[in-house]
This record gives C-alpha cells, sequence and structure tokens, in this order.
C-alpha cells in the first residue's frame, strides 16, 4: 500500500494540483520556490513537499496578516 504523500507528480499534474499553470509552476520550480526535482531533464514532485509547501504558505498569508494590525 502506498501513501499518497510519496506520490511523484509531472509538472502537468502539479499545475492541474495547484490550479495553475505550467509556465508558473516552471518558473517556481526553476527558483527553487517550489520544491522539485529534475529526472532526466524534466520536474518532478512530492506531493507531501507540495503539501507541505501550501501549508507553509497559508502559515506566512497568516502571520503578514498578524503583523499589519
Amino acid at each position: 500500500m502506498s501513501d499518497r504523500s510519496d506520490e511523484i507528480l509531472t509538472i502537468d499534474e502539479v499545475a492541474a494540483y495547484l490550479k495553475a499553470g505550467k509556465r508558473t509552476v516552471y518558473r517556481l520550480a526553476a527558483s527553487g520556490k517550489l520544491p522539485g526535482f529534475k529526472l532526466g531533464g524534466t520536474w518532478r514532485f512530492r506531493r507531501g513537499d507540495l503539501d507541505q509547501w501550501i501549508a507553509t504558505r497559508i502559515n506566512k498569508k497568516v502571520d503578514d496578516s498578524e503583523g499589519a494590525e
């Protein structure tokens, strides 16, 4: 039985998962802002890493809004 967080996604699947464009996903990955790795010249992403990245982005937004008061 595989853990869904260990699932490896392609750039197309990540774009669909994040509801973002492939160019946006590529740009974020290439700049190191989105966790991913290259396999044979193409980007791959672990679903668990993406979920963690999303959670940190949500927490960052909460922290930013708290600091704005």
